[in-house]
């Protein structure tokens, strides 16, 4: 079979979530209400952050961009299901899937390196709260997050140009509801020697770096939180780390579930609900982790609803 560059499938098939017309009506309804609750929540916090002075510091900067990923991240996978659904048709061209493809691991990166960066920023105000100032200056925030974006960039332009060239021959149903890289190389009659390569060293690499400098971040965080004296001088440290570390266990546990568990265990059913819960339940649930546990936000949530309302009367 000659290998091109062009495949000889123009268009695949996403199974989504279920096959039964009443499951599919009810998980339509779930994932919209899931979606709007995802954008409502998240550009709340971008509205809040932005428009309350008191928080334009490192941490809510961080988090404003947190939001906005995390509306993206949903936005490449969530329409396409719904739409899906109205049409009543599981086409999505070879394109578009690489398209989808291409966003995802975009955002799922920067997802990986916010966690990451708004760790050593806790560690910075806890460890060192002193020079947090002139540690965490505007220069560094903009340079922690223009780099995750390039880094970001690169291992997602990779997979999509090895993926590119593959030849997709006779089967085209991807048992999946978007098109990731895993499920495609599956389908490919080419020689995936040097994707499956590619997805071992460079999505284990960035994986776990950042993985490894939050574990090493809240070590430090953890050492300095024992040597307070008194016990709501820890409660008051610890409690800063709290939303993040909610959120950090959320994103790492359902990823590790997926990608990082023995092939002899893994089930489409487990697979697919872990991959619902990074990809879907984990962007609606972190403006509410965050704003749960933090008056400042919650102050400015409210400044924000309250002027809204007023502004509509």
């Amino acid at each position: 079979m000659s290998r091109t560059n062009q495949s000889s499938v123009s268009e695949f098939l996403l199974l989504g979530l279920s096959r039964q017309p009443q499951q599919q009506q009810l998980l339509f309804v779930l994932f919209l209400s899931m979606y709007l609750a995802t954008v409502l929540g998240n550009v709340l916090i971008l509205l809040a952050i932005s428009t309350d002075y008191r928080l334009h510091t490192p941490m809510y900067f961080f988090l404003s961009n947190l939001s906005f990923v995390d509306v993206c991240f949903s936005s490449s996978i969530v329409p396409k299901l719904l739409t899906n659904h109205i049409l009543r048709s599981q086409i999505i061209s070879f394109s578009e899937c690489l398209t989808q493809m291409y966003f995802i691991i975009v955002f799922a990166d920067m997802d990986n390196f916010l966690l990451a960066v708004m760790a050593y920023d806790r560690f910075v105000a806890v460890c060192h709260p002193l020079n947090y100032t002139t540690k965490m200056t505007t220069q560094l925030c903009a340079l922690l997050v223009a780099g995750s974006w390039v880094i970001a960039n690169l291992p997602a332009l990779l997979h999509t140009l090895l993926m590119a060239p593959l030849s997709f021959c006779a089967d085209n149903t991807i048992a999946h509801f978007f098109c990731d890289v895993l499920p495609l190389l599956k389908l490919s009659c080419s020689d995936t020697y040097i994707n499956d390569m590619m997805i071992l060293l460079v999505a284990g690499l960035l994986m776990m770096l950042p993985f490894i400098c939050i574990l090493i971040s809240y070590i430090f965080i953890a050492c300095a939180v024992l040597r307070v004296p008194s016990t709501k001088g820890k409660w008051k440290a610890f409690s800063t780390c709290g939303s993040h570390l909610a959120v950090v266990s959320l994103f790492y546990g359902t990823i590790i579930a997926v990608y990082f568990k023995p092939s002899s265990t893994h089930s489409a059913e487990t697979d697919t609900a872990a991959t619902v819960m990074y990809t879907v339940v984990t962007p609606m649930l972190n403006p509410f982790i965050y704003s749960l546990r933090n008056r400042d936000l919650k102050g400015a949530l409210r400044t924000l609803i309250s002027r809204k309302r007023f502004s509509t009367r």
